[in-house]
């Protein structure tokens, strides 16, 4: 058997050749791993652009972020005012509003004046954001979108001893004034300590939507305690402590208001319903007393002037009017016509020569009287013959959001756009 001889050289050459391949197909294969790594990070790129671009706000006119529709993007709602917009605060203060209260949306008593939502809620699902959190409520509440200084029986001029007796709140406008401004400086200070949880981000103050529904009240304790031509001669003084509020919140960074006036007062159906029976003169063919909803007008007549004159004075302010008095005025006048029942009949608390109030009880000659609800709160206007039902506050806040009853006539999703 003829031995092949093998020439060491050669072996030598043979092993140079694969060591060369090899090395090759590893430089090849780190080429080829750098240019996947480089379009998986462009493709990623990509998409995260494309997410930022449909997800954020984009910053179009004076600064103010709009969602890709062409609506104002507000981070958070702020609100002032008294029980049409209170969402617990008094009940967390002072006392809990019992059941039945809140129980036709809620399911269970949620510290609002009504059997379920108030306008202020509808507001906030409009804008796409939660319900609000009362400020004075400590137990599970949720301030990343906003927070709630109004409290029930709230004025815009400070209370005496006899307003508190009347059960007014003692937390006037200037005090959720204050209680906003704490609010906004201890959320500030959190955040530069890293506490981000469950609060709004510093830059969200000048971004939000600054809503005030208050003056009823201060109106209803000139009644109580003042002639008639006393409580229009305090008009002045009252719309003068507003106009002072908003802006001291314009000082602190706030750039849109959403601002309703007071409602028929006239028409609430426990003081209508006592002075029609006494003095059936002093009321309209509704039921409603005229004196009352005049000097409502009047009220709102100033207001609208202050408003005016603040926009003239805070100029990169947006500054809108709701006539939060026409739209309720035309849900009672025409009350049938949109499926609710006699405006002055209210749902829940016991009518007649002894008032028992909504939830509450009492012993008339020795038997106990309930103030129960009716059988069918949506066919009312006025839920407790104070304040309106949760059938009311939707149809009002179908009024009011669309812009029909605004000045300027801007949706309350354009509330940061200046009028032209």
């Amino acid at each position: 058997m003829r031995r092949i001889g093998i020439d060491s050289s050669s072996i030598s050459s043979v092993r140079s050749d694969m060591v060369g391949t090899r090395e090759a197909q590893l430089s090849m294969g780190k080429q080829n791993f750098g240019l996947a790594r480089c379009i998986a990070v462009v493709v990623i790129g990509v998409i995260v652009a494309i997410a930022f671009s449909v997800l954020m706000p984009r910053k179009t006119e004076n600064g103010w972020a709009f969602r890709d529709s062409g609506v104002c993007r507000f981070p958070a709602i702020y609100n002032f005012g008294d029980s049409n917009s209170d969402t617990g605060g008094l009940s967390a203060a002072f006392y809990w509003l019992p059941s039945p209260y809140g129980n036709s949306f809620f399911g269970k008593p949620s510290g609002r004046f009504s059997d379920g939502q108030v306008v202020i809620d509808f507001m906030a699902e409009k804008l796409g954001l939660p319900f609000l959190s009362a400020y004075l409520d400590s137990v599970g509440s949720d301030y990343l979108h906003g927070a709630n200084f109004a409290t029930g029986g709230s004025t815009i001029q400070r209370i005496d001893g006899r307003a508190f007796d009347a059960r007014l709140s003692p937390i006037s406008l200037d005090l959720q004034l204050l209680q906003f401004q704490q609010f906004k400086a201890r959320t500030n200070e959190l955040f530069s300590d890293g506490v981000t949880s469950r609060l709004p981000l510093p830059g969200d103050f000048s971004n939000a939507l600054y809503t005030l529904d208050i003056g009823q009240n201060d109106l209803h304790l000139g009644f109580k305690f003042m002639t008639e031509e006393q409580a229009r001669a305090s008009i002045p003084n009252i719309t003068h402590q507003f106009a002072s509020v908003v802006e001291k919140l314009y000082q602190e960074g706030a750039r849109a208001f959403w601002i309703h006036n007071t409602g028929p007062i006239g028409c609430i159906p426990l003081t209508a319903r006592r002075i029609s029976a006494m003095q059936p003169d002093k009321v309209d063919g509704i039921g409603c007393v005229k004196s009352h909803n005049e000097i409502a007008q009047e009220f709102n007549r100033q207001l609208k002037e202050r408003v005016i004159d603040l926009r003239a004075k805070l100029t990169d302010a947006v500054l809108t009017y709701v006539d939060m008095y026409s739209a309720k005025f035309m849900l009672i006048s025409e009350a049938k016509q949109h499926g609710f029942t006699d405006p002055l009949r209210y749902c829940c608390g016991h009518d007649g020569d002894n008032v028992v109030p909504c939830g509450m009880k009492m012993a008339v000659d020795g038997v106990e009287v309930s103030g129960d609800s009716c059988s069918d709160p949506s066919q009312h206007i006025s839920w407790d013959g104070i304040h309106y039902s949760h059938a009311a506050n939707l149809w009002i806040a179908n009024k009011i959001l669309d812009g029909s009853f605004s000045d300027p006539p801007v949706a309350i999703t354009e509330a940061c756009r200046k009028a032209l």
